[in-house]
């Protein structure tokens, strides 16, 4: 599309909307999804391998993406996320739990990959950083607005899940009207005759320099960003001995600041670079969780929380605007499953960071590993990583 017809009012129905709901399901079983987790009397280890195992289905979903089209991959996503949370709301053992993650991060996988390549097909490099950044901004909102509403859920843990799936299903229901096709998504529906496989191994050959820095340096933010979520409940609860409205206090209170903080990652991002907006977001956010070990209150550990989503804030969709920079015109999908795969491999190690660690030695020193893998990835932004924001 070109950027003169490009509005991001177009965007509201087809991208921001339905960013909003699902993320809004998202933010209600937030803070309980640990707790519930280790309500089936598993150790930290096993509960974060649980949470772990929904990062699958990245490569598939790429060709998938490819294969059948933006939209169809959005709407097949939705009805596994459906799936997926009806089947962790009833779960009687732990077999059915994993058998729920396992739908539903095939499901997450479609979902975000086709808007990341539905993005990256209609919205202008100029324009991306702001755009994508709102994005980023409106997923947060809607983590605020669930993990709000969960304040009023009361202390049954399995609730949470049913909400998440009545919204995923509303959601469903409006992409079925809002999205259309891409000229993109026309082009490749007509290459019938390609080797999808053949092209996912031509495009890791062709961008493995990438995917071997930025992509290790995604691995360290989304490490970070995933055991983010996870050890704040767990140290809330465990550590500092709060319940669970304290614990949905703590999480409702620091995704206030970390949604606010969108406008300024995207002008950042649009205006000095990607990289502006990368290292000190996320040299803040590891900050902040280096102090979290220290804190043994409600004040101080909400203080601590507050400066991690700050800094989170600041960053707000700085990988995904990265991922749509660096994606090939040909092969589109395929670029983003591998970046996303990336992404994903950190969103899978952050739980298991922190279960692992925290088996061994407690939460606090999970705190402090994730820490040092965020110091890392700034590191990686700062000196390895080369600016994508290119000027006309």
């Amino acid at each position: 599309m070109a950027s003169n017809k490009f509005s991001r009012v177009s965007l509201i129905l087809p991208i921001y909307l339905p960013a909003f709901l699902l993320s809004t399901g998202a933010g209600v079983i937030s803070p309980t999804l640990p707790i519930y987790i280790t309500s089936f009397e598993l150790s930290y280890t096993l509960t974060t391998i649980v949470i772990a195992i929904g990062v699958v289905g990245n490569i598939p979903a790429g060709i998938l993406v490819e294969r059948v089209g933006r939209k169809p991959a959005m709407l097949i996503g939705l009805a596994l996320i459906v799936l997926s949370t009806i089947g962790m709301g009833t779960a009687q053992q732990l077999s059915h739990l994993v058998i729920a993650q396992l739908i539903g991060g095939v499901g997450n996988a479609l979902w975000m990959l086709s808007r990341h390549a539905y993005m990256t097909d209609v919205i202008p490099l100029e324009k991306r950083g702001r755009s994508i950044a709102l994005f980023g901004g409106v997923n947060r909102m809607g983590t605020f607005a669930g993990k709000f509403s969960a304040i009023f859920l009361g202390a049954n843990l399995r609730l949470p899940f049913f909400v998440y799936a009545i919204i995923a299903v509303l959601t469903f229901i409006i992409c079925i009207f809002s999205i259309s096709e891409t000229k993109r998504e026309q082009k490749v529906q007509s290459q019938n005759t390609q080797s999808y496989l053949k092209q996912l191994i031509q495009v890791s050959i062709q961008h493995y320099k990438l995917l071997a820095t930025a992509g290790i340096g995604q691995v360290c933010v989304q490490t970070l960003r995933r055991g983010c979520h996870i050890i704040i409940p767990l140290y809330a609860q465990d550590v500092v001995g709060l319940d669970e409205k304290g614990v949905r206090l703590v999480e409702m209170f620091s995704s206030a600041v970390d949604m606010s903080m969108f406008p300024v990652a995207g002008a950042m991002m649009d205006r000095f670079g990607r990289r502006y907006a990368t290292v000190p977001g996320i040299s803040i956010f590891a900050t902040g969780m280096l102090l979290m070990p220290f804190t043994g209150s409600f004040t101080w550990l909400l203080l601590a929380s507050i400066l991690m989503r700050f800094g989170n804030g600041i960053a707000s969709g700085t990988m995904m605007t990265l991922g749509a920079d660096l994606a090939p015109t040909d092969g589109t999908g395929e670029f983003l499953g591998l970046w996303r795969l990336t992404g994903d491999f950190g969103g899978a190690a952050g739980p298991v960071v922190v279960g692992n660690i925290a088996d061994l030695f407690g939460l606090g020193y999970s705190g402090f590993a994730l820490s040092g893998i965020g110091y890392l990835a700034v590191s990686i932004f700062l000196w390895l990583v080369p600016e994508t924001l290119q000027r006309e």
